[in-house]
């Protein structure tokens, strides 16, 4: 779709309810009591049980005498055998609400867990988009990171590392009843994790933005999340007790993820899955790794926006021709992800040269809706190209 063509037809749904607010975890009793829950499972990791955050919610659930079981057993990467196990879990303890705090991989765990227990068999046998036939039980996610936007997506990524794969599981049932946006719990976020997420975060508003399936909500979503990150993500990373950058980078992390909901996404996400399958690369470092060479191929097919890109990042394109102006996007963006400290080396990540061909092919398959929606058409070879720019 063009810039300001409005004329195709479209759908958009947003089923989830979001509470934005400094300091909203305090509230979460009246959300779970909202959803008549009254005993809850808590899905984080044991990252956020050191750093004192899954403590800070369940004294707030103690206090409001609201009787939970923790699970913390998820892992970077979420893996499908700790989605099954915590749904025994939420049976076996007689549970009836699944809340997540953490990242993106407690939040895909929690919402995994929430549709498994009204579903039968394995998660893998969802893989895909669609499959899901019954809604979960009320799921409530709080992210303390600003990048994934699980905390809105109708999607989950599970990873199965003994047989090096990664898929993702899609269905509107997976989007959280409740998220919980509180930027207050994203003070404290390591600089590399900060500037990490936010790139996430990037493409994710980018990479809908310049796609085929674009649309005007999330055509606009995706124009104000780019213009905060543009704005704000530096400061997080480097000045990262800033409330009014980490509360921007929330906003953003959360509307990129509403303007890609329905459109997809393109190149760079298409090849993190297996970056992250084959190579074990996490999915933020692999977005970042191959971001640039991304954008590059990519220019040449949507100058229009591109040349947007560059006023969003706060040049003035005035007297410049529309290529030059999208050259000038492109390039900006690029100095700007060096800036914050981008990694640029898939070999950095242990990759070789001799593996770039199956990674190519695999994202090739596993990512082919998001490469229908690419701006520009994409041939194995390109992939493998662009793996090459990134090695």
């Amino acid at each position: 779709m063009a810039m300001n063509d409005y004329t195709n037809h479209f759908s958009y749904s947003m089923p989830a309810s979001i509470e934005y607010g400094i300091g909203k975890i305090k509230y979460i009793g009246d959300y779970i009591n909202r959803l008549r829950g009254t005993k809850v499972l808590v899905v984080t990791d044991a990252g956020i049980v050191k750093v004192g955050l899954a403590k800070q919610l369940t004294d707030i659930l103690d206090g409001g005498q609201i009787s939970f079981v923790l699970f913390s057993e998820v892992k970077a990467e979420p893996n499908a055998s700790d989605i099954m196990k915590g749904k025994e879990i939420f049976l076996k303890e007689k549970c009836d609400i699944v809340l997540a705090i953490g990242g993106g991989s407690s939040l895909d765990s929690g919402k995994s867990i929430a549709v498994m227990v009204k579903n039968e068999g394995h998660i893998r046998d969802y893989r895909g988009l669609g499959l899901i036939t019954n809604p979960g039980v009320p799921y409530i996610a709080i992210p303390t990171t600003s990048g994934t936007g699980a905390e809105t997506t109708i999607w989950a990524v599970v990873s199965e590392k003994e047989k090096n794969d990664k898929y993702g599981v899609g269905s509107p049932y997976l989007v959280p009843t409740i998220s919980v946006l509180d930027p207050s719990l994203t003070i404290g976020l390591p600089q590399k994790l900060t500037a990490l997420f936010g790139i996430d975060a990037l493409a994710h508003a980018l990479e809908s933005y310049i796609n085929k399936a674009t649309q005007p909500i999330s055509e606009t979503l995706s124009e104000r999340a780019i213009s905060m990150i543009a704005k704000s993500l530096k400061e997080a990373v480097y000045c990262g007790d800033v409330i009014s950058a980490r509360a921007d980078m929330m906003l953003a992390a959360t509307m990129a993820a509403m303007a890609f909901n329905p459109t997809r996404l393109g190149i760079v996400h298409a090849l993190a899955m297996p970056l992250g399958a084959i190579a074990h690369i996490p999915h933020a470092d692999a977005v970042a790794v191959i971001f640039p060479a991304s954008l590059r191929f990519n220019c040449i097919a949507n100058y229009e926006k591109f040349a947007k890109l560059a006023e969003l990042f706060g040049e003035d394109i005035t007297g410049l021709s529309l290529k030059d102006a999208a050259e000038l996007g492109c390039e900006t963006i690029i100095q700007y992800l060096k800036e914050i400290g981008c990694p640029d080396s898939l070999a950095a990540y242990g990759v070789c040269e001799d593996q770039l061909q199956e990674i190519a092919e695999s994202g090739f398959k596993s990512g082919a809706g998001n490469l229908a929606q690419n701006p520009r058409m994409t041939t194995v070879a390109d992939l493998v190209k662009i793996l090459k720019e990134s090695l």
